[in-house]
C-alpha cells in the first residue's frame, strides 16, 4: 500500500502554517491588486486574525479550512450544477464570516488597514 508523502506531512504543513507569522505578501498583494481595494480589506483582515497569536488555535484552524475550501478548485457540490453549486460554498463562507466578526478585535483592524493603505495609497 502506498502511502502519500503529501497526505502523511498534512499534519506537520498545518501545523507550520497555524504557527507561521510571515507571509508572501508579494503574492497576495498581486492577487488582492486584481481583486480591489473593496474586497482586499476583509481578506486583509481575515489574514490578520488568522496571524494573529491571540487567536484561539481551532478558529485559526477552522479559518484555514474554510479559506482552503473556498479556493481549492474542487468541491463537494460542483459549482455549474444550478442553485446548488455554490451552497456548499456559501456555508463555508458563512463560517469564515462568523468567526470574523466574532474574534475580530480593533488592534487587528487597525493592523489591516495600515497594510491596506500601503498596498492601497487612499487617493490613487
Amino acid at each position: 500500500m502506498a502511502v502519500d508523502r503529501r497526505a502523511a506531512s498534512g499534519a506537520a504543513i498545518e501545523a507550520e502554517v497555524l504557527d507561521s507569522t510571515e507571509v508572501d505578501e508579494g503574492a497576495l498583494r498581486r492577487l488582492l491588486r486584481r481583486a480591489g481595494r473593496g474586497l482586499a480589506r476583509p481578506a486583509i483582515e481575515c489574514l490578520e486574525l488568522l496571524l494573529d497569536s491571540g487567536t484561539p488555535p481551532q478558529v485559526r484552524l477552522t479559518m484555514l479550512a474554510a479559506l482552503t475550501y473556498l479556493l481549492f478548485p474542487l468541491d463537494l457540490i460542483p459549482d455549474f450544477i444550478p442553485a446548488a453549486g455554490f451552497s456548499d460554498d456559501l456555508v463555508a463562507l458563512t463560517a469564515l464570516l462568523g468567526l470574523c466578526t466574532s474574534h475580530m478585535r480593533e488592534d487587528i483592524r487597525l493592523r489591516a488597514q495600515r497594510k491596506l493603505d500601503r498596498w492601497f495609497p487612499p487617493g490613487r
